[in-house]
């Protein structure tokens, strides 16, 4: 029998080594949350006001979609693949016993031969000892049953090969159809990238464009700066109280994420808008993906999609300070949630620019200069 694996060597080729099964289950449930968080944030879109703003967020989350279901389509992929290299190494393992078990019967089978049929008068013959005459009698039974006992699991274990031949086909017709699909879903990526890039290259001509994008940044720092406010006025019961006082750390803080200043404090004109923005923070350019971590002991003051923000994380430290983490890759944490200097707040997620983490503290609402704070600023 001729196994299917061997008519698809280049494909198992392709995956050098298996992945761990349960890792890619992982990856993909993470995959499908994120695709979750997008849906929400769409919905939630429909609910704002129309404009420039409004329009670029939908039209990037569009994008960040059919960058999760390529991904999702890629570790699908894998888990076909490393499916295939189980059952290709299934099939050689039995394939070997099923060799072995049929040299051993040969052997057994040639030995019975050289004897002769038990019960011949001829094979009595032979025996002037009667009790000689039934210890070999007894052998032949005994190798009789285990020739029997030989057969059944050949039998047995050649059926287990027909049925991982079976299974290695679907898997290779599930491998296709979701190589076909990756390629589907690349394809609409790179059409979704078109899209934001030529809105992008065109509000970069439309002065009347930029000018409601600017009035739309505004109002969203108005309105940030509200809630901040609202934030404040909670009971004091709500409040958290630190065990060192955060103004005390000014100057000692750790960097909430590893990467680089795409954009420091103070009043900037933005490369694509050419609008003027007042930057209440950072904007750190960092790999996608990789942690955010907490730069203080905090509790979650506020945890949601935020306009243009994205997914927003605000920590009051108490005394009425507080740091916020905004274009997060989703939410990991809840309102409530008590996270000590270190612990994750999320991930660095995507914004038309590419991966970025918005990094603000504030205090009594009002924007500080991040760098003042970090033991190591951003360069």
């Amino acid at each position: 029998m001729r196994p299917v694996l061997s008519l698809f060597l280049p494909v198992l080729l392709a995956a050098q080594s298996a992945q761990d099964p349960a890792d890619l289950r992982h990856k993909l449930a993470a995959i499908q949350g994120r695709l979750g968080q997008v849906d929400q944030q769409l919905a939630s879109l429909k609910k704002r006001r129309k404009g420039v703003l409004v329009e670029i967020q939908g039209i990037s989350l569009q994008w960040d979609r059919a960058k999760a279901q390529v991904e999702g389509a890629r570790l699908r992929q894998d888990q076909a693949q490393s499916e295939v290299q189980v059952i290709g190494r299934e099939q050689t393992r039995i394939q070997g016993e099923v060799l072995h078990l049929q040299v051993d019967l040969r052997k057994q089978v040639r030995w019975m031969q050289a004897i002769g049929p038990w019960g011949d008068l001829g094979f009595y013959a032979t025996f002037k000892d009667l009790e000689a005459w039934l210890v070999r009698g007894r052998m032949l039974a005994w190798a009789r049953l285990q020739e029997r006992k030989r057969l059944g699991l050949i039998h047995r274990l050649q059926g287990d090969l027909t049925a991982k031949e079976k299974a290695l086909k679907e898997v290779l017709a599930r491998l296709a159809t979701e190589a076909r699909e990756a390629a589907q879903l690349q394809a609409a990526l790179r059409l979704q990238e078109e899209k934001l890039n030529a809105f992008l290259d065109g509000l970069q001509k439309d002065e009347a464009a930029q000018k409601q994008a600017q009035a739309e940044l505004a109002e969203e720092a108005v309105q940030l700066e509200r809630l901040l406010a609202g934030l404040l006025s909670k009971p004091k019961g709500e409040a958290f109280e630190a065990r060192v006082a955060f103004a005390n750390l000014r100057g000692e803080l750790p960097q909430p994420a590893e990467g680089t200043l795409a954009q420091g404090f103070g009043e900037h004109l933005h490369p694509r808008f050419r609008t003027k923005t007042m930057q209440s923070g950072l904007l750190i350019a960092a790999v996608g993906g990789i942690p955010v971590a907490s730069v203080a002991d905090g509790k979650v003051a506020f945890a949601d999609y935020y306009q243009s923000y994205g997914a927003m994380v605000i920590l009051d430290h108490g005394g009425g300070w507080f740091s916020l983490y905004t274009h997060l890759l989703g939410l990991q944490v809840a309102k409530g949630q008590v996270l000590k200097a270190g612990e994750s707040v999320g991930a660095v997620g995507d914004t038309v620019d590419g991966p970025r983490l918005g990094f603000e503290i504030r205090h009594q609402a009002q924007p500080q200069d991040p760098q003042k704070w970090l033991k190591h600023r951003y360069r």
